[in-house]
């Protein structure tokens, strides 16, 4: 079956289709699921945000972005990998405060940012970092987003942001040992 054109829809959406939403639904909603699936891995056990709902939260933040002008499949779901860190940050957040702390435990990352299924990582002080490093370096910070949430390949960084393919791995180097630092630092 051949896959629908993303931008054409987008563009349809922008321009006020309102039968554009369902097709852009079924044309990502299987892509935005893995993106889901893989934020959800880096939680907590227990967690009670589920991959369906985060996809269908952020959906719903996105097509009711106006200021938005879509360049495609790509750049629609770099924006859904950061509204669904927004959400999972407001969550934890809300738990913390709910929780005051509860029983989380702070972990450093490795070098591929995966984690054991024991260990989980403190999302609202990921997205601090993240938030300090983007006030520092705007460009790392976005390399090292669209890496981790973004589930993008170095070449689509690059395409994305319109930079070389070796300076995306040297920013993601770079934002991978700054992050480190800065999260062993709250240890």
């Amino acid at each position: 079956m051949p896959q629908p054109d993303i931008t054409e829809i987008l563009n349809r959406l922008e321009g006020g289709d309102h039968a554009a939403h369902d097709a852009l639904l079924e044309a990502v909603y299987d892509q935005l699921r893995a993106l889901a699936e893989s934020s959800m891995r880096q939680e907590r056990p227990g967690h009670t945000l589920q991959p369906t709902a985060l996809v269908h939260e952020a959906y719903m933040k996105l097509v009711d972005q106006t200021r938005v002008n879509w360049q495609g499949k790509t750049h629609f779901c770099a924006v859904a990998a950061q509204a669904m860190r927004r959400i999972l940050v407001d969550h934890a957040r809300w738990k913390n405060r709910e929780k005051r702390g509860g029983a989380w435990r702070r972990v450093a990352l490795h070098d591929a940012f995966l984690l054991t299924r024991d260990d989980h990582l403190d999302a609202a002080a990921l997205h601090e970092a993240l938030e300090k490093m983007r006030r520092l370096d705007e460009r790392q910070a976005k390399v090292v987003e669209l890496r981790l949430f973004g589930g993008m390949l170095n070449e689509q960084i690059a395409d994305m942001l319109d930079i070389s393919k070796r300076t995306v791995e040297r920013e993601w180097r770079m934002g991978q040992a700054w992050l480190r630092r800065e999260l062993s630092k709250e240890d």
